[in-house]
């Protein structure tokens, strides 16, 4: 039994250089972000629990730093984090979308001056 071939996909229109480096600009920026807040949660999680003896005699709002963490501050680190990252990414969108409307403005201009 043959199986049927598919058209190959339609390849997609060629992008201009300037928008394709904003394009990267941003995914590198949402990269770097990811990274940076991941490892801010991962020393919350895993390296204060990890050093708690050595970290015990540190105080913080009346209690041992291990124990705030374990007990309130890590959520509070984690709701923190979650709003850095909308309002962080929120302003790398408008970013974005600036770049996408000058670029078609550009167009539209360039269209019009034929």
């Amino acid at each position: 039994m043959t199986v049927p071939s598919r058209p190959a996909p339609a390849a997609p229109p060629p992008v201009p250089e300037l928008l394709a480096r904003a394009h990267a600009r941003y995914w590198r920026f949402n990269v770097v972000l990811i990274v940076v807040l991941m490892a801010i949660g991962f020393t919350v999680s895993f390296v204060v629990p990890f050093f708690a003896p050595a970290l015990a005699g540190i105080r913080f709002a009346g209690f041992s730093l291990p124990f705030y963490v374990g007990a309130q501050g890590a959520i509070l680190v984690y709701l923190v984090l979650i709003v850095v990252y909308i309002g962080l990414m929120q302003r790398a969108d408008r970013v974005l979308r600036r770049a996408y409307d000058d670029h078609a403005a550009r167009a539209a201009d360039a269209h019009h001056a034929r």
